[in-house]
């Protein structure tokens, strides 16, 4: 009887180490955000922390560290301790753009960032000021090869989005095309939806100003159409699959984070994005489409991804920033 009271005692210890020694996260958890609060990237990750905090019950907090286009919050999390505490929400600019744009950054993002799951993929619009005329990509090729020079378009600055994808198209088609650089999203919208400039990207949360003619949609970054705009065809539809950026958010730790805590991430991560709520709330009405991948496939997307960004980046001729 002793003998099996001492075995049933072992048991239950062994039992309590173990689920103690599996219990993740076992502290509070940073979600850090290289943008300033209130855009796009911060949003969704509040949204994320407000309900992996629940998930976890464990303070999950956002810590924005916006500045250099990104680089200050990204190399904050690649010298972070490889605890899975510390978490990078980010765009893809920061992780497959940026190595190609600076002559030197103070990280390798491939080498000292681990990817966890992409969480959204982010469709990008091409858009056109009515009184462009333009109705589709060939109408605008056609334009800015007719008026060399004259057309322009509103970007972020050198090697945004805008930026990229319509110097890719220059170089691909002829199509002169002029940038003009606004500090951010919004101010890029103004300026098209005024008529300052006549071009820019936007997104599906613009359908208002489609439906109402104060913007025309020319083609979608997107590899299927959207709901939103059932007839605005992709790029590849339209005969532009080289312009394709695929945009997306993701999150990534520290390399060197122990393999079973990444997938504990991804797989909370994911169960968030299944949560029909949280998807039709945070994520379909803002236009974006939700992923949750695998960290395994991420890894490869991210990896096919900074090719991408490479090619187009040297491709359109656009200097590295020293």
């Amino acid at each position: 009887m002793k003998f099996w009271r001492i075995r049933l005692v072992a048991l239950i210890a062994g039992l309590g180490l173990s689920v103690g020694a599996n219990a993740f996260p076992d502290g509070p958890v940073r979600i850090v955000v290289p943008y300033p609060p209130g855009g796009g990237v911060d949003t969704l990750a509040r949204a994320f922390a407000d309900r992996l905090g629940k998930t976890w019950e464990q303070p999950v907090v956002v810590d924005n560290r916006p500045g250099a286009a990104t680089i200050i919050g990204t190399n904050h999390v690649a010298k972070a301790k490889p605890d899975g505490l510390t978490l990078l929400f980010t765009s893809d600019s920061a992780i497959t753009s940026n190595p190609h744009l600076y002559a030197e950054l103070p990280f390798d993002p491939l080498q000292e960032l681990e990817p966890v799951t992409q969480a959204v993929a982010v469709p990008l619009v091409v858009v056109a000021h009515p009184g462009l005329k333009a109705q589709s990509m060939q109408d605008l090729v056609a334009l800015a090869k007719a008026r060399p020079g004259e057309l322009n378009y509103a970007s972020f600055g050198d090697g945004s989005q805008p930026n990229l994808m319509f110097e890719t198209l220059r170089v691909n088609s002829g199509a002169e095309l002029t940038q003009i650089p606004y500090k951010g999203i919004a101010p890029a919208q103004l300026a098209t939806l005024s008529g300052e400039t006549q071009l820019t990207l936007g997104g599906a949360l613009w359908v208002d100003y489609f439906n109402t003619g104060k913007l025309v949609p020319l083609a979608i970054d997107r590899s299927e159409r959207l709901p939103q705009l059932p007839g605005v065809p992709t790029l590849a539809e339209a005969g532009f699959p080289e312009l394709q950026l695929n945009s997306w958010f993701g999150f990534f730790v520290p390399a060197g984070t122990p393999p079973e805590r990444v997938k504990q991430l991804q797989s909370a991560i994911a169960e968030v994005l299944e949560q029909a709520d949280f998807r039709e709330k945070e994520i379909q009405s803002f236009g974006l489409s939700p992923v949750g991948s695998t960290p395994e496939a991420f890894k490869t997307f991210v990896q096919e991804d900074y090719r991408h960004k490479q090619t187009m980046i040297e491709q359109a001729g656009i200097k590295k920033i020293q």
